[in-house]
């Protein structure tokens, strides 16, 4: 089947950008560094979807000063509060499917657009920032019982239980489980040369205040004692389903559900996710009763 004229393209795009980043990590490897560093922390500004948009006009929107940014934060209903935490380059609105689910089950729902993302200012954001962020934005918003994360936004939930966040149940779906990771695929994806992989590697560090090993999923979940319900695909293209299934197996009493053709973004809006998301955040209500 031939190619369309598009994703040729986008083929030929970054063929070319990583024979120019090769050429140029030999010759200048301190100027590509700086260049990926600033690429990696640009996050893109997603297509908002109308049915998202529709969700998001029906909540209390306001901007919070979080963080040194103007943070956009909407919310919905009464009762205990549910912060849902969009991943790296998304929107609130990606999860809006659970909103009006969760205000029926009795819960109110907080959700936000994270520093450089959606209608928050900023231009560039880390993991370890998004983590301070789901802190702030629950501080804010007068503390979640629960937490639905997606993608970065669940290892950024999952470091902010880690350093301190306390809630009674927490949802991810397709969690990355080592932010080291993301960097070695971005350095391939770009085509950095390993001594770049290596500096750029050690900015991101200087930046965290740590090394981003210490942020592997394995070396913290054994100590969690949180509730947990993990929901991955099993063909899900951007975080594999053995990510998931890290959380799954070491965090203490965590269950994992696993989806068929639901890929990575399409399990945010699947009926039967939603529904079982929600009904393990009642058997936390009820349990706590």
């Amino acid at each position: 089947m031939a190619e369309n004229s598009t994703n040729v393209r986008t083929k030929v795009m970054s063929q070319a950008l990583r024979v120019a980043v090769q050429g140029a990590g030999t010759v200048a490897p301190g100027w590509v560094a700086s260049w990926a560093e600033q690429a990696f922390l640009t996050p893109r500004r997603p297509r908002r979807s109308r049915t998202s948009e529709a969700v998001l006009a029906t909540g209390r929107r306001r901007f919070l000063r979080l963080g040194g940014e103007q943070v956009a934060v909407w919310s919905w209903g009464h009762g205990p509060r549910v912060l849902l935490v969009h991943g790296w380059s998304g929107y609130g609105g990606q999860l809006t499917a659970f909103v009006a689910p969760l205000v029926d089950a009795g819960f109110s729902v907080v959700t936000y657009d994270a520093p450089a993302h959606g209608e928050s200012s900023g231009r560039t954001s880390s993991l370890p920032e998004m983590k301070d962020m789901v802190s702030a934005v629950a501080r804010a918003t007068g503390g979640p019982h629960a937490v639905v994360g997606h993608s970065f936004g669940a290892a950024a939930s999952a470091l902010a239980m880690r350093d301190g966040l306390a809630v009674q149940r927490a949802v991810f779906l397709a969690p990355p489980s080592d932010p080291t990771t993301t960097v070695r695929w971005f350095s391939d994806h770009v085509g950095l040369p390993e001594r770049v992989e290596s500096r750029l590697m050690g900015k991101m560090e200087a930046r965290a205040g740590h090394r981003l090993a210490e942020d592997q999923a394995w070396l913290f979940a054994p100590r969690m004692r949180v509730p947990l319900h993990v929901f991955h695909d099993e063909g899900d293209a951007e975080v594999p389903l053995a990510s998931g299934e890290v959380y799954a197996r070491l965090w203490p009493g965590a269950r994992i559900t696993r989806t068929t053709g639901l890929g990575h973004h399409r399990i945010l809006h699947h009926p039967d996710v939603v529904r079982d998301a929600v009904a393990f955040l009642q058997e936390g209500r009820a349990a706590a009763a």
